[in-house]
């Protein structure tokens, strides 16, 4: 008995290991003739979202576009198909963590909670989270909603760190939390909540692409400094260094400055309007030494 038992571990432990050893990372399954799947958001304006063809476009989404035709380059599969994965604030780490998608291309901060989870490359946009309040609001910063309805997205650092601050200073907010940013800009304008909690480019993207944009603004000071990165498998060294060395290229060689005025300085879809937000001292500061390691 004790002999069978000790083989049936050693029997074991070695198809574990040659599981193990045979995994597939991205680029192998990719030089095999597998697809590349890039997750892309419904509504996280102007860095994924879907136009009104229902079609995924962005900032990131140009980004990871790049990154695919370096992984083509990489792996010589010239036909490799990019597969969109449309991905909520819920369920994005996850779908990253499964395998389920190879990028996540959206607003996804970099924090050290995450990268227990998953990898990042090189921060794309440099934000910090605000409030979009009506137009004849008199809330003015986190301190005003004392007592008022605060909405934010469900999975999203802006919501935990409202959370944290109505914890800690006993404020009496009432915080909802939604599964997309529309529904969470749509409660602010009907009333049903007092202000909306993101990232402030967020905000000034949602806003613009409403009705009635006049009717909106966003105000207060930055509760949070978000680091907005896309998203990769955590344990894949080769790939992560290919996503790297392709965001870094287009760093330094000054072609992602094109793809930013793209988004942020000319009128985008679906209403054809622009955000006028030019590049921040601070991510130009970030971008003369671009790097995955953020202070976070």
């Amino acid at each position: 008995m004790v002999a069978s038992r000790w083989s049936w571990m050693a029997a074991f432990a070695a198809l574990s290991w040659f599981g193990a050893a045979t995994a597939e990372t991205v680029l192998e399954r990719v030089a095999a003739g597998g697809k590349l799947v890039v997750a892309h958001r419904e509504s996280s304006i102007p860095f994924s979202y879907l136009d009104q063809n229902k079609k995924p476009v962005g900032y990131a989404l140009d980004l990871c576009l790049k990154i695919a035709e370096a992984v083509r380059k990489k792996t010589g599969a010239k036909n490799m198909q990019v597969e969109f994965l449309m991905v909520t604030p819920a369920n994005r780490i996850a779908m990253v963590e499964q395998g389920k998608a190879d990028l996540e291309c959206g607003s996804t901060t970099n924090n050290a909670e995450r990268r227990q989870k998953v990898a990042f490359t090189i921060p794309h946009f440099i934000t910090g989270a605000r409030l979009l309040v009506r137009a004849n609001s008199k809330v003015q910063r986190m301190e005003d909603l004392e007592g008022k309805k605060l909405v934010s997205t469900k999975g999203t650092t802006p919501l935990k760190a409202a959370e944290q601050t109505n914890r800690e200073h006993l404020m009496g907010v009432t915080i909802f939390d939604v599964p997309d940013h529309a529904k969470a800009v749509e409660m602010v304008e009907t009333g049903q909540a007092d202000a909306f909690v993101m990232d402030d480019v967020l905000l000034y993207g949602l806003a613009a692409n409403r009705a009635n944009p006049a009717a909106l603004k966003v105000v207060g000071k930055f509760l949070t400094t978000e680091p907005l990165a896309i998203m990769l498998p955590k344990n894949d060294p080769d790939f992560k260094k290919l996503v790297d060395s392709e965001m870094r290229r287009l760093i330094t060689g000054k072609e992602i400055f094109a793809i930013y005025d793209k988004w942020f300085m000319k009128p985008i879809p679906p209403k054809h309007t622009s955000l006028n937000m030019p590049v921040s001292y601070l991510l130009k500061d970030f971008w003369k030494y671009p790097t995955d390691i953020v202070p976070f």
